[in-house]
Order: C-alpha cells, then structure tokens, then sequence
C-alpha cells in the first residue's frame, strides 16, 4: 500500500483527499505533541493509503522537501473527469490533461497542493495486447520474471 509523506502537512492533505477524492480518514490517527501526524490512513474506493509528516527517524522524505517525487498514486475513480475538475477547483495542478488512452482508460495526472502526484483514472474498455499496442510507437513486447 502506498505511504505519502508530508512535510507538516499531512493533516492538510487527508481533508483535502475527503473533499477531493471521497476518500474517509481510517479511525486511530496518531500525532505527536507538536501536532504532526506520525500515522493515518484514508480509504479512497478500495484503496488503502498511509499518511503521515516527517520526522527524523522516516527513510522518506515529502515530495516539497524533494523538490519533486519519484511516484505517483494511481487510482481507479467511477468518473475521472468530475474527480480531476474537483481537485484542480481545490487546488491541484493538471500535469497530464485527461484523455482516451490507448490501453482502454480515460485518464489523466495531477499534482495535489502538496506536490503528491496522481494519475486518476476510469476504466473504459478492455482491449487485447494488439489493440493496445495500435496506440503505442513501438509494440508491446512480454516480459517474463527470471
């Protein structure tokens, strides 16, 4: 399950997925003295994500103290479009405009207000390897695990 970490903000974060993404804040969020929260979770559909700010014994680091992230939430939603409107009127910034895309989602990428990037998406239809690869530049090759 995906861990974003927050830079102080993670309070911030949690009611803005409620009002965003639907998402519901699990019972036992746990905070420190100074008010940073050490753990929580929301559900957003099916999809359980931990939350939580920085603190020095974290091996991770927020996406702002990064200046950048290396990944990026991918979640399935009824309607991409309503989800993505919704975030971008809250805040959120468009980084990959919502599309058909060749492998059968209507999908596109944002970052939130806190820099946490996410591809929001809602499944179409589904196609064959060849009828996903018609989109693609070069064809799809299978990969095997060793």
């Amino acid at each position: 399950m995906p861990y974003l970490i927050f830079d102080g903000t993670a309070a911030e974060a949690i009611a803005f997925y409620c009002e965003a993404f639907g998402a519901t804040e699990l019972p036992g969020r746990l905070t420190d003295p100074a008010g940073r929260v050490l753990n929580a979770g929301i559900i957003i559909g099916d999809s359980v994500i931990r939350v939580g700010d920085e603190a020095p014994w974290r091996i991770a680091k927020s996406s702002r103290t990064l200046g950048g992230t290396s990944s990026f939430v991918h979640l399935y939603v009824a309607d991409a479009d309503a989800v993505i409107g919704r975030a971008v009127a809250l805040g959120a910034r468009i980084l990959l405009s919502i599309k058909d895309q060749f492998y059968g989602d209507r999908a596109g990428s944002i970052a939130d207000p806190f820099e946490q990037a996410w591809t929001i998406a809602t499944h179409k239809e589904d196609l064959s390897p060849e009828e996903s690869s018609s989109g693609l530049l070069l064809p799809l090759a299978v990969h095997k695990c060793a």
